[in-house]
């Protein structure tokens, strides 16, 4: 350690340098005693200037040396405009809004079907959006369908306003009597075991969908509602019996909401079941023969909702106990679902240029990864960082191959599709 004296405006500043230190620290140093940045700073030393990077070994400093200083102190940081607030001065509903985490709906009695559904549907920012557009009409009757719909619609909005606000589990109370006004059905009692009985979760999906698209499509401007636009797709059903060769296949179009995984011994993944779904055979009348016969009926998409709904069959009816009884099996599903195979050969013509790019980002994400993996193995290596350049060139190749894309036109016109 080396004391010296720093004079800047008229004052001096005893300072203690380490001369194992670069100059820049020398400067923080002074920082810390005149408030002048080092950006600002200007000190004379042997030699000229000082610099970040000068060794300060090497500038000669003697024991109560004078330095000069030139510089002027800056503008002081503003102070925030909103005061800083810790987490451990905050409520539990702050908490979880400054942390982003969703709250949580608490049971009602045998009611996790009812709050499975409405996490699913909280999760569709479009719904949300015309929900806030929402204005409940008071022109039907207080008892009738139309008007109990609307207020299955305003409940709905509030109780999502309420998970956006809450930290803590909101219990649905107006929302589920709402619902069993609209739909008793959701109201049964177990004559077992005294409280509600247990409902489907996609009996309460349809029922909430056919509802909300009835009021909100009534409500807005666009001719169509938000689940039909977001989450209603088109589906190509052919129907065609071997037997009856020299009948033409009938062909049907309409739309839906979900696609059915069938669920039985040999389907281990959702899309073995979703293809079981779309492809079946079933008996009836051929008007041909005169007689009934097995038609093999295939359905594909021919429209792709942005939001798709996958719904497990998992109940079957077992005639021996004359029960609707469940199906216990694990049915695994990727994070990333690819449908295209269940559309119609005319969408995936239209969707091949988007597959396309994403499968080329996907591979070059894959060799920047392989690229990054191989280079922390083999850093100290020759070897190894020959191999390495060699990925980064591939990579730099695919790279190039992912050339942005032209969106299909009808697809792009398309709102809520999903290309």
């Amino acid at each position: 350690m080396v004391k010296v004296q720093v004079k800047w405006q008229g004052k001096k500043y005893p300072v203690d340098v380490d001369t194992a230190q670069p100059g820049e620290v020398f400067k923080m140093q002074l920082y810390s005693l005149t408030n002048v940045s080092p950006d600002r700073q200007k000190i004379l030393v042997k030699g000229g200037q000082l610099k970040d990077d000068t060794d300060m070994s090497t500038i000669g400093l003697k024991e109560n040396a004078v330095l000069m200083m030139m510089g002027t102190v800056g503008e002081l940081p503003k102070a925030p405009e909103t005061q800083t607030k810790f987490i451990e001065d905050m409520s539990e509903n702050e908490v979880a809004q400054a942390l982003a985490i969703p709250a949580g709906l608490v049971n009602l009695g045998n009611t996790c079907y009812m709050n499975a559904t409405l996490q699913c549907l909280k999760a569709v920012p479009e719904l949300k959006q015309a929900l806030d557009k929402f204005k409940s009409s008071s022109s039907s009757g207080g008892g009738s369908q139309t008007s109990v719909q609307n207020k299955v619609a305003s409940s709905l909005k509030a109780l999502f306003d309420q998970l956006n606000e809450s930290g803590e589990g909101v219990p649905p109370m107006v929302f589920l009597h709402m619902l069993r006004q609209m739909s008793p059905k959701f109201g049964e009692m177990d004559p077992r075991g005294g409280g509600y009985r247990q409902q489907d979760a996609e009996e309460c999906w349809n029922e909430i969908l056919t509802s909300l698209d009835q009021t909100l499509g009534s409500s807005g401007n666009d001719e169509q509602s938000v689940v039909e636009k977001y989450m209603s797709g088109t589906m190509v059903t052919t129907w065609k019996s071997d037997d009856a060769s020299d009948e033409s296949p009938t062909v049907n179009q309409e739309k839906f909401r979900k696609l059915d995984c069938h669920i039985d011994s040999s389907v281990n993944y959702v899309s073995q079941g979703i293809h079981k779904g779309l492809e079946q055979v079933i008996e009836k009348r051929s008007e041909t023969l005169g007689r009934n016969a097995d038609f093999k009926v295939v359905s594909r998409i021919a429209r792709l909702p942005k939001y798709l709904t996958v719904a497990y069959n998992r109940f079957f009816w077992k005639a021996s106990e004359s029960v609707e009884a469940k199906i216990v099996k694990s049915v695994k599903f990727p994070l990333d679902l690819d449908v295209s195979e269940f559309c119609t050969p005319e969408l995936q013509a239209k969707m091949r240029p988007a597959k396309q790019y994403l499968r080329e980002l996907e591979d070059k994400k894959a060799l920047e990864r392989k690229m990054a993996k191989r280079a922390k193995l083999d850093k100290d290596n020759d070897e190894g960082s020959a191999n390495n350049k060699n990925v980064t060139e591939d990579a730099e190749m695919k790279s190039e191959d992912a050339k942005p894309f032209e969106l299909d036109a009808e697809l792009k016109a398309d709102v809520g599709c999903n290309p």
